[in-house]
Order: structure tokens, then C-alpha cells, then sequence
């Protein structure tokens, strides 16, 4: 599998979030929940993690966010150490916790005001826009709310002091689908304002609309990055193929209009838009395996990682 995430020079990590290696493994346990990870989220960036529930998601959220602790590697935000600098990092940035726990007996108001003492804001105003948009309960006690009006209330405080960072896990988990259209919008003004934005998901959609790039985590294991736009924009088809041998990447490399996805021993994926012939002549002069064709689309690059019984990790 060819990775292309990088890790860039210091001076570019105070405006980004940076994973190096990144290695979590549970006492008692066998195989790593987070194995060698490593990825870059820049400024004005909004970065999809993807993957199904207990692929390692949560797990990387929590070691940015020092609540738990790694085995090996590192992470920085905005050119902190996670662990050594873990106060200075929270008060930069928008938490929305994949397991909310609040306090039941405080209504919403109580609760955002207590977290205004822990995340000072310039103003109350972005936090009651926040309120009438998502068409939040605030006067509410939090243990009388559905979970979607719950979620509303974690949305305002990961988002009401405008962090320069928001760390987003299962973000849209409860709301409607009118919600999940405001909070979208939520997350291009972020994004607009230059925030980093890193939110984790295992809704196709959800990435598609809000993403620049994705990061496909299977296993603990980053086993795909792309940039959203190049593979929507791109039209044409997919095409998944096995050679007997090793591929011909630097032939297929110079056809017109084809873009390699990933490289997996073997098997190569690639995007191509336009002519088919000097693909399919390079085919034809080497030893093919299997081939597969299908749309371009995040549905079918996403499940391209996640065949059952493929016997990779």
C-alpha cells in the first residue's frame, strides 16, 4: 500500500496537527488498537478519518486529546506535544466526544456557561447563533434531552469560542437530517476561518460533503489516504487490477487521463478519465490476474479496504 501522507518540517507543524508513528496497544491485548500512524492536517483544512466502529478512530482521538497515553510515537498540535503540553492544547481546541457525558441534573445554558469558564470566548453572541441554528434546548435539564438534542449541545461548546483546532468524533451521531445540513455548514465557516478540522465518521456521505482529504483506518492501520476532490472530480472509472507479476506502474504511469490510487503488492487501483485503449494495451502485454472495474466513487474505494476475507491487515 503506498502512503502518501507527509510529515513536514517543524516550522509547519505550529499550524497543523501531526501524528508520527503513532502506536497503541491495550494491556492484555494481542494486536495493537493503533499501529504506526502517522498524517499531517494542516490550517483550513477538514481531514475525514473513516472507518467502521472499532477500527481506532476513538482511539486516536483520545491520545491527541491526552486521555489516554501511547505505547510508542508521538502527536503535536500546532506544534505542542500532546502529552507534555496537554493544557495549552486544550484551550485551543473544539472537543466533541463520540460518548457524550454530561452532567443530567444542569440545563444546557448551565452546561455551556461552565465550559465558557474553562474556554474564555470574546462574545456570547457566536454561542446563541449556534443555539438558534441547531434549534438547541438549552433551557432543558441534559438528562431530560433525546441523544440528538444531547449532540445539539456538544456541537455549540466544541464550537462556540472558534477554536483554531476541532477534534470531531462521530460528530452527526443523532441529529436529523435537516441538523446534519447546519452542522455541515458549521464546519465550512470553520474551515473558512482557517481551523484545523479532524473529524472522524463511518458515514460515506458525511465525508464526502465535508472533507478535503480522507484517511482510511482499518485495523489501527492508516491503509489509504486521498484528496476528496481529485476523486469525484475526476469522473471516469475505477479500475482494480491484480498482475501475476509485478506491475507495470511506470507504463501505466504515462498513459493519459490515469491516476494510480494505491499500490497493494500486486494489486494496483487507479482513476482514469478518457481514452481506455493504451491502458488496455498495457493489459493485454502482461499477465492479469483480476480485474475489476466500477464509478468513481467514496463508496467503492471505502469497501475496496474493507473486503471481508481479503487477508490483509
Amino acid at each position: 500500500m503506498k502512503n502518501d501522507s507527509k510529515i513536514s518540517d517543524g516550522k509547519s507543524e505550529k499550524d497543523s496537527i501531526v501524528l508520527t508513528n503513532l502506536t497503541k496497544q491495550y494491556k492484555g491485548t494481542s494486536k495493537p488498537a493503533l499501529s504506526n500512524m502517522s498524517l499531517m492536517v494542516k490550517r483550513g483544512e477538514v481531514y475525514g478519518f473513516l472507518g467502521p466502529n472499532g477500527a481506532g478512530k476513538s482511539t486516536a482521538i483520545k491520545l491527541l486529546m491526552d486521555f489516554i497515553r501511547p505505547t510508542s510515537g508521538n502527536a503535536r498540535i500546532l506544534g505542542f506535544d500532546c502529552i507534555k503540553k496537554s493544557l495549552q492544547i486544550k484551550q485551543r481546541v473544539g472537543y466533541l466526544s463520540g460518548d457524550i457525558a454530561m452532567y443530567p441534573n444542569m440545563t444546557g445554558r448551565q452546561f455551556l456557561e461552565y465550559m465558557q469558564d474553562l474556554q474564555p470566548m470574546e462574545s456570547t453572541e457566536y454561542r446563541d447563533e449556534l443555539l438558534r441554528r441547531l434549534r438547541a434546548e438549552p433551557t432543558k435539564k441534559l438528562g431530560e434531552l433525546s441523544r440528538g438534542n444531547r449532540q445539539k449541545i456538544a456541537i455549540v461548546q466544541a464550537f462556540m469560542h472558534k477554536p483554531d483546532v476541532l477534534i470531531l468524533d462521530e460528530p452527526t451521531s443523532g441529529l436529523d437530517p435537516l441538523m446534519q445540513e447546519v452542522f455541515y455548514e458549521l464546519v465550512l465557516e470553520a474551515k473558512n476561518r482557517q481551523a484545523i478540522v479532524f473529524m472522524s465518521s463511518h458515514i460515506m456521505g458525511e465525508v464526502q460533503k465535508t472533507c478535503d482529504r480522507v484517511g482510511i483506518i482499518r485495523d489501527g492501520k492508516l491503509v489509504h489516504e486521498f484528496v476528496v476532490s481529485e476523486l469525484l472530480d475526476s469522473g471516469g472509472q475505477i479500475f482494480d487490477v491484480t498482475f501475476a507479476g509485478a506491475p507495470p506502474i511506470k507504463l501505466l504511469g504515462d498513459v493519459r487521463g490515469l491516476k494510480i490510487i494505491s499500490e497493494d503488492q500486486n494489486t494496483v487501483v487507479m482513476n482514469i478519465k478518457g481514452e481506455l485503449s493504451p491502458f488496455f494495451a498495457i493489459l493485454a502485454s502482461h499477465k492479469v490476474l483480476k480485474i475489476k472495474a466500477h464509478s468513481s466513487d467514496l463508496d467503492d474505494l471505502f469497501m475496496q479496504y474493507y473486503k471481508e476475507g481479503d487477508g490483509k491487515s
